[in-house]
């Protein structure tokens, strides 16, 4: 027995040993990759749990962790991009970390494009990627939950609406029109924002603060959104064929709701009893009331009846419970009526369907974007269906100054000599067209 009893606690004694030997201590120093000095206050955390350290000002940093066989730390800094690292029974790591290039994005301004690190302004901008990523049918919904300070109040969920309100920081006048200014490529848009197709964006940079929109005055007190469409790249012609199919249904459950017309008769004429009851009118008059009320629309009853019963009785007795000889159904002579499931009636499930097809490239002399869409989205409310055609073309056109000045001084010449005739819109044309053959 004794024997027994040495070899567990000698086992107990070794596993315990062992267990403790997984624990250790790891050091080490996180340095700047591109100037070699240490990262103060760098974050150091063993994934998984709640451990972790920060760096001393020199970078160096010292911690414990529970498993040196199977821990993973995870180091990271602001501005810098994070890096996870197996301990693999290493008691010293040095961690180089290289700065994000998060600050070198470029962003469309009003006057032009600046990158994140030199732009002082209030700005954000959107990529064609994450405009992508959504299954979108308005430029608007694009938009909703990647710009902080930017509002989409939506009326209604109906595609054939003109999107959402767009609203950057609040509201800016109780009279004038709170709505941002909408730039495309450059160019102030009024038409309506759904006709723009989110595929066909490159970027999306909204303005938010008054001086990076002061070059547009008094329309810009409002907030910018600059959008930008796609152009063509450099090299050979690239097709892109985009075909997306989805359903739409209602996401809220439907409420719990009275579903039986017998007991949605009985609750309102108990209604009509109590409302009248209890303003101090006796039973018999009680019941009187409801009696006539229950069909007087005018009167706040119900308007309509869905159930036959045999002439001289009443659908709902003084024991509030429907006449067991009433039967489903109602006619008046003209019309049949039948109890109504308004979810039913108001609400279906539809196929979203929506094509995409895009030609561009780009070499020295030439460069061109072209596509055409077509979205058909049904909608989840009864003729809600919501079908449109886009098409686009970018195809900047570089001039040499040597040719254009010519062209100005041909025109400007048969301009003078045909002005006296009257003719100089047909003299206009003729040079465009010579213009465009030379």
């Amino acid at each position: 027995m004794s024997k027994k009893f040495f070899a567990f606690a000698l086992g107990l004694l070794v596993s315990a040993g062992l267990a403790f030997a997984q624990r250790g201590e790891i050091t080490g120093v996180v340095t700047d990759a591109s100037s070699g000095e240490g990262i103060p206050f760098a974050s150091i955390m063993e994934k998984g749990t709640m451990n972790g350290i920060s760096s001393e000002a020199d970078g160096t940093y010292r911690i414990r962790v529970s498993d040196m066989s199977k821990a993973v730390l995870v180091f990271s800094s602001v501005g810098y991009n994070t890096l996870e690292i197996p301990v693999d029974g290493r008691a010293v790591i040095n961690i180089t970390l290289a700065t994000d290039n998060v600050l070198d994005d470029v962003i469309v301004v009003a006057y032009g494009t600046a990158t994140k690190e030199s732009f002082t302004g209030s700005a954000t901008m959107v990529k064609s990627e994450d405009i992508e990523k959504k299954i979108t049918t308005n430029v608007t919904s694009a938009l909703a939950g990647t710009t902080p300070g930017v509002q989409m109040i939506s009326a209604s969920g109906d595609p054939t609406s003109n999107g959402s309100t767009i609203r950057i920081r609040g509201i800016g006048s109780m009279s004038a029109s709170s709505s941002p200014l909408i730039i495309l490529d450059g160019a102030p848009y009024d038409g309506s924002i759904s006709n723009i197709n989110p595929q066909d964006i490159e970027s999306m940079s909204v303005l938010k603060d008054a001086a990076a929109s002061a070059i547009y005055g008094h329309r810009g007190a409002n907030g910018v959104i600059i959008i930008t469409t796609k152009k063509g790249k450099a090299g050979d012609a690239t097709v892109k064929l985009d075909a997306r199919f989805g359903s739409n249904s209602r996401l809220i459950p439907q409420y719990d709701v009275i579903d039986d017309p017998a007991t949605y008769y009985e609750l309102f004429y108990k209604r009509l009893y109590g409302m009248y009851y209890y303003s101090g009118h006796t039973v018999a008059e009680s019941y009187a009331f409801a009696d006539k009320t229950l069909y007087d629309e005018q009167n706040g009853g119900l308007g309509y009846q869905v159930y036959t019963i045999p002439e001289g009785q009443k659908l709902v007795g003084t024991n509030f419970k429907l006449n067991p000889n009433a039967k489903l159904g109602y006619s008046d002579g003209e019309y049949f009526y039948t109890p109504d499931d308004w979810y039913k009636e108001t609400f279906h499930n539809s196929f979203r369907k929506e094509y995409n097809m895009s030609v561009s490239g780009a070499n020295d002399r030439f460069n061109y974007y072209g596509s055409v869409g077509y979205l058909d989205d049904g909608g989840i409310i009864a003729n809600s269906r919501y079908q449109r055609y886009t098409g686009l073309i970018n195809h900047p056109l570089q001039l040499s100054d040597q040719r254009f000045q010519r062209f100005l001084g041909i025109l400007r010449q048969r301009f003078l000599r045909r002005q006296q005739h009257g003719s100089y819109l047909s003299s206009l044309r003729e040079e465009c067209r010579w213009y465009h053959q030379d």
